[in-house]
């Protein structure tokens, strides 16, 4: 990988906010005043080939957090935070939390974009790149290797689909949500939310199981 700090990170203020659940997508631009408050962003942390430091903050009208308690802003901003890392290249992302983001919005070593909508300014994205993208491959094994023995959420998913909250938080028992995959289409297999391979759901001991069908490479992944 041959970009520099400054392509990747436009690369992943303009994915994530592509993804941002908002009625208008924002268009990232380079900030140039000092932002408000950003003592409640929602914040993440990517380690990979590129690790970085991510944080979002919103003004007070945009977007709004649901009333449901298993939705959280930080749940709702994951799939942005996702959509921002998967530029970097393999690696995993941390779950999305809401926290003060005031060291990352003002450390010199970050970029910071203002996110605007409808000729306004609807919030700020923050990226700060930790690793030296001229190491080589083999110091970035090596680097990942202090943390081999780190537990990790593997899910394995058979669809998705978007959904406005309003329509979440009127699911009722019996509801039938559809998603955007056929029947007998290959189950997605995701680690701590990247997608690494494909495979097949079986049944093992009367428990669901996946039988890996394809193991997914970077290029692959980021398709």
């Amino acid at each position: 990988m041959n970009e520099s700090p400054a392509p990747l990170a436009e690369q992943a203020a303009t994915a994530l906010a592509a993804v941002l659940p908002l009625a208008v997508p924002p268009v990232p631009v380079p900030a140039s005043e000092t932002v408000p408050a950003v003592d409640a962003a929602v914040v993440a942390s990517f380690v990979g080939r590129v690790s970085a430091d991510l944080a979002v903050v919103f003004d007070a009208t945009a977007p709004e957090a649901p009333d449901a308690p298993a939705l959280t802003t930080a749940d709702l901003l994951q799939p942005a935070l996702e959509a921002a890392t998967a530029v970097l290249g393999s690696g995993v992302l941390d779950d999305a939390r809401v926290d003060d983001a005031s060291a990352l919005f003002g450390d010199e070593s970050a970029t910071v974009f203002e996110l605007q909508a409808e000729g306004r300014v609807v919030g700020w994205f923050a990226i700060r790149l930790r690793n030296d993208l001229r190491r080589s491959e083999d110091n970035v094994m090596g680097r990942l290797g202090r943390i081999s023995n780190v537990e990790m959420a593997l899910t394995v998913e058979i669809g998705r689909t978007r959904m406005p909250v309003r329509d979440v938080l009127a699911i009722e028992p019996g509801a039938v949500i559809e998603l955007d995959r056929s029947a007998g289409s290959a189950a997605d297999v995701l680690l701590n939310g990247r997608l690494i391979a494909h495979g097949e759901i079986v049944v093992v001991d009367q428990d669901y199981a996946v039988r890996i069908t394809k193991i997914l490479d970077t290029a692959e992944e980021l398709a």
